[in-house]
């Protein structure tokens, strides 16, 4: 046990020394400057919306069928 818990602590350290000696990120520097980051931003909006659409979606239906059961009981 306390091999594995300072295994997890040695590898969460090294992990956030790499993530910290990065350079910048080029690709969302790039993406920005092409005014694609804008595109990408747009599909990941629309997919949010569809997602909590679909869930409000079942939520009314699931609704409807549980007081359907209820007025049957």
């Amino acid at each position: 046990m306390n091999r594995m818990l300072l295994f997890l602590i040695a590898l969460m350290s090294t992990t956030s020394f790499f993530a910290q000696t990065a350079s910048e990120p080029q690709m969302a520097d790039a993406m920005r400057e092409n005014g694609k980051i804008y595109v990408v931003i747009a599909v990941l909006a629309i997919i949010f919306v569809s997602i909590i659409g679909f869930l409000i979606y079942l939520e009314r239906k699931i609704k409807n069928l549980n007081d359907k059961i209820d007025k049957k009981s």
